[in-house]
């Protein structure tokens, strides 16, 4: 059920009062809701199991790896780190600023609104709303009307666990989220697409409200040729198999060279029928295309391609269903390369060299994360220096997630700010930089009061004259 929009505004200046008031600034408070938090997943999995199901064909064990478990690990561990991020900090200053007690305090950004997706909904609602207790803000959670069985048990389930006025959950769609957009709020916390990001960067102007935007892109794959094909095309795969590749670090396309094209492909469709021996569509391992609106989309662009289907997926509209698909000899200009693919759709793109595949890329909007295979530690390095992207991936696909200490950003169309652990409670974190002048330090002072004598001036534009090393270029 939707929240009545007459209301939002009050739920928002509630959790401003509550911000005000100050029960979110104790260390033991934040760890408490961080552990409830804990419990809630792992209390209520098998009903966050069952409406993921209902809502996205998610199969059981991929919602408790990629987003039950994520959600309890990273809120005890937040919890467990929470006293040691906190610490002010006394940066070191030269000698003759000891004594001003130049300090960082940490202070929690205020309320903040967090729009998440519907493709790994638990995880990128709570992933945010971790680092949100943890820093001390209180917080809206607006999560995707596409999954509407899980947003209502978020609605349903939250205020059991979290205090009610720190954390609130608003449910709906388009008038929901104009009224959310139309308030102020101290930061925005959006994932999703790069049209809504727009919007919602817009409306975030208008207040000067700071934003973390997650978004997507055309993940590409550059496979060495001279890596192991059969191992590549086995992770390669995998990471397009998660959640029938409706993530944002899917592999989206493969560029490859073009004699090793027709290996890739055997290696591919070999791995397909291990992973799937009875094909797919029927399998519970593989989830379901989120709406029909999607499905026809992903159809639709299936039926453009002028490339080469080498694995034909089968298709059952009716229950949102598509197999892994993969198409060879995919040309630019291609219907499937005109947009992020979200679904088992794997084209391969055939170069003719390493160079080209890096100008390929670079040709288009920065990734989030790229993706290649090589054992070439030359190879890698011009990859990290020659491209751009959120993050870059060696020799696997979708495993960067589970490590909790990298940042999770974008770049560019791909998004900006970010997340995971220590990252997300920077988010919505100021660091506040404070000093403390002792009246003691007045003496010292003396020279920047005017009238400036000329032994004053050369003392306060001393740094004019900094000693500058010449060049060994």
């Amino acid at each position: 059920m939707a929240t009545l929009v007459s209301t939002i505004p009050k739920v928002r200046d509630a959790l401003q009062a509550t911000f005000r008031s100050g029960l979110t600034r104790p260390i033991t408070w934040r760890q408490h809701q961080l552990y409830q938090l804990a419990r809630m997943a792992q209390n209520e999995r098998e009903l966050i199991c069952d409406a993921l199901k209902k809502d996205l064909g998610k199969p059981k064990t991929e919602v408790l790896m990629a987003e039950v478990g994520s959600v309890i690990e990273r809120a005890v561990k937040s919890a467990e780190h929470l006293p040691e991020w906190a610490k002010t900090e006394y940066p070191k200053v030269a000698d003759w600023q000891k004594s001003w007690k130049p300090t960082l305090y940490k202070a929690p950004r205020g309320t903040v609104l967090i729009i998440s997706p519907w493709n790994y909904p638990m995880i990128l609602t709570f992933q945010p709303l971790i680092g949100a207790i943890a820093a001390g803000c209180t917080a809206v959670l607006k999560p995707s009307e596409l999954v509407p069985t899980f947003s209502q048990l978020l609605e349903e389930i939250v205020p059991k666990y979290l205090d009610p006025n720190m954390c609130r959950v608003v449910n709906g769609a388009v008038p929901e989220t104009s009224k959310l957009l139309e308030l102020q709020w101290d930061h925005i916390f959006y994932t999703g697409n790069g049209r809504v990001a727009r919007i919602i960067a817009t409306a975030a102007a208008k207040h000067l409200t700071p934003l973390t935007l997650e978004l997507g892109g055309k993940s590409p794959v550059i496979i060495d040729s001279a890596y192991d094909i059969d191992l590549a095309a086995k992770r390669i795969l995998w990471g397009k198999c998660n959640n029938a590749g409706q993530i944002c670090v899917a592999p989206d396309y493969v560029l490859v060279q073009r004699d090793k094209q027709d290996e890739l492909v055997k290696a591919l469709q070999k791995h397909y029928n291990a992973f799937f021996p009875e094909g797919a569509l029927d399998s519970p391992s593989f989830g379901s295309i989120v709406s029909d609106l999607h499905h026809k989309r992903l159809t639709s662009l299936l039926s453009r391609t002028k490339g080469k289907v080498v694995l034909q997926g089968r298709a059952d509209a009716a229950r949102r269903r598509l197999e892994p698909t993969i198409v060879m000899d995919v040309a630019d200009g291609d219907s499937l390369l005109e947009e992020e693919l979200f679904g088992p759709i794997l084209p391969i793109v055939p170069v003719d060299s390493f160079k080209q595949a890096i100008d390929f890329v670079n040709a288009r909007p920065h990734p989030l994360v790229l993706y290649a295979f090589s054992d070439n530690e030359s190879v890698k390095q011009q990859l990290v220096s020659e491209t751009q992207s959120g993050g870059i991936v060696f020799n696997d696909t979708f495993q960067q997630l589970a490590v909790n200490e990298l940042p999770f950003a974008g770049v560019g169309e791909s998004g900006y700010g970010n997340q995971v652990m220590k990252h997300t409670y920077d988010t919505f974190t100021q660091l506040r930089s404070s000093i403390d002048m002792p009246k003691e330090a007045e003496p010292y002072l003396a020279i920047r009061y005017p009238p400036h004598s000329e032994e004053a001036v050369k003392a306060l534009t001393a740094a004019v004259y900094t000693r500058i090393p010449p060049s060994r270029l």
